[in-house]
C-alpha cells in the first residue's frame, strides 16, 4: 500500500451507517498546472464532513501507476485533502485483504482514470465491486476522474473487433452513480457516447468536459459543476443532442 501523507490521520469511515452522499463525476484531460487548490476537489473533500479527509486511491484503471498516484495526490492535498493512499489491486500479487481494510477506513474513495474495461476487470477479479456500492449506501464519498468516472456509473461500450463497428457492446460497470456519461470527448463529439446509447435504446447520457464535473445524487438526480455539460438522448434508434446542463 502506498502512501502520500500529509497528516498521518486516518480516519473509521465505515464506523457509522449514513445516507449515501453524492458522486461526483470530474471530466479531467486538464493538465494544467494549478497556484490554487481546484474549486472541483473542495466541493468533493466538503462532503467527507471533516478537515483533511482521507482517501482511498483505486487506480486499477491506471494499473496502478506510480507517477500518476503522486500527481493527483498532490493535488488533492492541495484542496485540502489528508493522507492519500494507493490501493494496489492491478498487480497479480496484490494484498486484496489489505485493500479493503484500506477502502472501509477511508473518508472518502476515488477512482483514477486511464481504460475502463482493463480497471473494471481487476476490480471484478478481486469481486469488490459489491463492498464498493455496500460502502457508497453506508454514506462513504465516492469520486472518479476521467475513466474512473465512467466506471462509477452504469455501463460503457467496447468493441469485440476494432474494426468492426457493427462489434461494439455494453459492458456493466460499479453503477455507484446510476447514470451513463463519457469524459472529456469533445473533439470527437462524443462519438463513443452515442454509440452507448444507441446500444441502450432509452435513456439520457451525459457528455462531461475537461473542467466540468456532474453530481449524482441516488435518485438519479444531477447538476453540471464548473462547466455546462452536454446531454443526449436515444429514441427510436436516434441519439439527439439536447439543452445542455449549465452550472448553477
Amino acid at each position: 500500500m502506498v502512501s502520500a501523507g500529509r497528516d498521518g490521520h486516518i480516519a473509521n469511515g465505515a464506523a457509522a451507517s449514513r445516507a449515501p452522499k453524492p458522486v461526483f463525476l470530474i471530466g479531467g484531460g486538464d493538465h494544467r498546472a494549478r497556484k490554487k487548490p481546484d474549486p472541483l476537489l473542495e466541493v468533493v473533500l466538503a462532503q467527507a464532513g471533516k478537515p483533511r479527509p482521507s482517501i482511498a486511491y483505486v487506480g486499477v484503471a491506471s494499473d496502478d501507476d506510480r507517477g500518476f498516484f503522486r500527481w493527483l495526490a498532490a493535488l488533492f492535498q492541495q484542496a485540502g485533502s489528508g493522507d492519500v493512499r494507493l490501493a494496489r489491486l492491478a498487480s497479480p500479487r496484490a494484498d486484496v485483504v489489505q485493500a479493503r481494510t484500506l477502502l472501509e477506513r477511508s473518508d472518502i474513495v476515488f477512482i483514477s482514470g486511464g481504460d475502463v474495461e482493463a480497471g473494471m476487470a481487476h476490480l471484478d477479479r478481486h469481486g469488490l465491486s459489491p463492498l464498493l456500492m455496500e460502502l457508497h449506501r453506508g454514506g462513504k464519498p465516492f469520486f472518479g476522474v476521467s475513466a474512473g468516472s465512467i466506471m462509477l456509473a452504469r455501463c460503457w461500450v467496447r468493441w469485440t473487433d476494432p474494426h468492426d463497428d457493427a462489434s461494439a457492446e455494453e459492458f456493466p460497470c460499479l453503477g455507484v452513480a446510476p447514470v451513463v456519461c463519457d469524459m472529456h470527448a469533445e473533439s470527437d463529439d462524443w462519438e463513443e457516447l452515442r454509440v452507448l446509447l444507441k446500444l441502450i435504446g432509452k435513456g439520457v447520457g451525459y457528455g462531461i468536459p475537461a473542467g466540468g464535473a456532474l453530481r449524482v445524487d441516488l435518485d438519479g438526480s444531477v447538476s453540471a459543476l464548473g462547466r455546462p455539460v452536454q446531454r443526449f438522448a436515444s429514441r427510436s434508434g436516434m441519439v439527439e443532442k439536447l439543452t445542455e446542463l449549465t452550472p448553477s
